[in-house]
């Protein structure tokens, strides 16, 4: 059995990695299924990454990433530590059960009205043709969705992008610099939930935050404490991940012109899309595990605490799984499932509310544009965490009008 000390390395933190997380990724799983990274264990295979996302020996590791940036106390670290991302077990199953009706393909379903109308708003203010920012146009897009999922007043949508800017910023590996911005997004969310709280106890509505307040399960109530957290919960990471993996799908689209040219016009054929590009051009990369024992991976042995990041974007793209994985090709057919979505029971809980967004949008978008261009650089934010294009400036060309 190995040792973590026999394995190759792989920053993942490196400026190398930054520039081309991808390359560094293929050329880390040619030498093996697992990597040593600056802070425990890189696993990369689609065999090893799925066992560990489905095996209840691996927990979430306390406080998210918070302990390897040297944070292990102190109100960050209580309020990641108490999150529903950071519990396992009962406890985790338990708060998961009060939103999960939320998120069911028929609910869903019920939004997309609702998400045509949202991104057809904003492609009518956008040009017929001419140079935009894609990042710009899609940022409020999901806002809007999983606003009125909630039910958050329209005038309020622009504080929530702003407070999931700031939240979201736990992943970046800054919290010790971000921490105050951190905390004061998570403060005046609180605030707001509250103040929702008391509004729907007087005036129940049908929505998310009346179902969240008046909440039963076999006698089991939602704390004043679980509640904001689970409403926080959902206002953040139901935005922030599906604006920025949309920029990315329209990104992966501008390079690849062919398979524009070869979106379906049907949204009804538009998930396999949609599963391509999240499997091609994930903006989480991966995610973190921690073994409460000592265990057996893939021939290496992994002492209880070590930090395992899941490195699902290598997954995606292991050639043991998926036929010619380094090309982009919205026609696969018999794929594996990605695992951007990650597994077990932290398995993505609005999966279906993201795919149907995406899904969408792009359906719309192409039908408005079937011609892009991207125009400039397109830098993406820290790729460890969730990432995404920081700007993506395109040149876009309606379609040629009927005579």
């Amino acid at each position: 059995m190995s040792a973590i000390a026999d394995l190759p390395e792989l920053d993942t933190f490196s400026s190398d990695f930054q520039a081309d997380p991808h390359g560094m990724n293929r050329a880390a799983l040619a030498r093996g299924p697992i990597a040593r990274s600056p802070y425990g264990v890189e696993v990369l295979s689609y065999e090893g990454a799925q066992a560990v996302i489905k095996d209840r020996r691996y927990g979430m590791p306390a406080g998210l990433t918070l302990a390897a940036q040297g944070i292990t106390e102190g109100p960050l670290w209580d309020r990641v530590v108490n999150g529903i991302l950071s519990i396992d077990g009962d406890e985790h199953a338990r708060l998961r059960r009060f939103v999960a009706q939320s998120f069911t393909p028929r609910t869903t379903d019920r939004l997309r009205e609702s998400m045509r109308r949202y991104m057809g708003e904003l492609l009518d203010a956008a040009p017929d043709d001419g140079d935009l920012d894609a990042v710009e146009l899609v940022k409020s897009y999901p806002i809007a969705v999983i606003c009125e999922l909630l039910g958050t007043p329209r005038e309020d949508w622009a504080l929530f992008s702003n407070w999931t800017d700031d939240i979201f910023k736990i992943f970046q590996f800054n919290a010790v610099e971000d921490g105050p911005d951190i905390l004061r997004a998570f403060d005046e969310v609180d605030a707001y939930i509250d103040a929702m709280v008391e509004e729907r106890r007087r005036d129940p509505r049908d929505d998310l935050m009346t179902e969240l307040v008046q909440a039963e399960d076999e006698g089991d109530r939602l704390t004043r404490e679980e509640l904001r957290m689970l409403a926080g919960a959902v206002l953040s990471a139901g935005t922030d991940t599906t604006r920025n993996q949309l920029a990315a799908a329209i990104q992966e689209f501008a390079d690849h012109p062919d398979q524009w040219a070869a979106m379906p016009n049907d949204v009804a054929d538009a998930p396999r899309v949609v599963d391509e590009v999240m499997r091609y051009s994930p903006v989480i990369m991966g995610t973190a595990r921690q073994p409460v024992e000592d265990v057996e991976l893939l021939g290496v042995e992994i002492p209880a605490g070590t930090m395992v990041a899941v490195n699902t974007a290598a997954a995606n793209r292991d050639p043991a799984v998926y036929a010619d994985p380094d090309r982009f090709d919205i026609a696969r057919t018999g794929a594996p499932p990605h695992l951007t979505f990650g597994g077990g029971i932290h398995y993505c809980l609005g999966v279906h509310l993201a795919k149907a967004e995406l899904a969408e949008a792009l359906v719309q978008i192409h039908e408005k544009w079937p011609t892009i261009e991207q125009t400039g650089p397109a830098p993406w934010k820290p790729v460890v965490g969730i990432s995404g294009p920081m700007t993506l400036p395109l040149r876009v060309t309606p379609a040629p009008r009927a005579r």
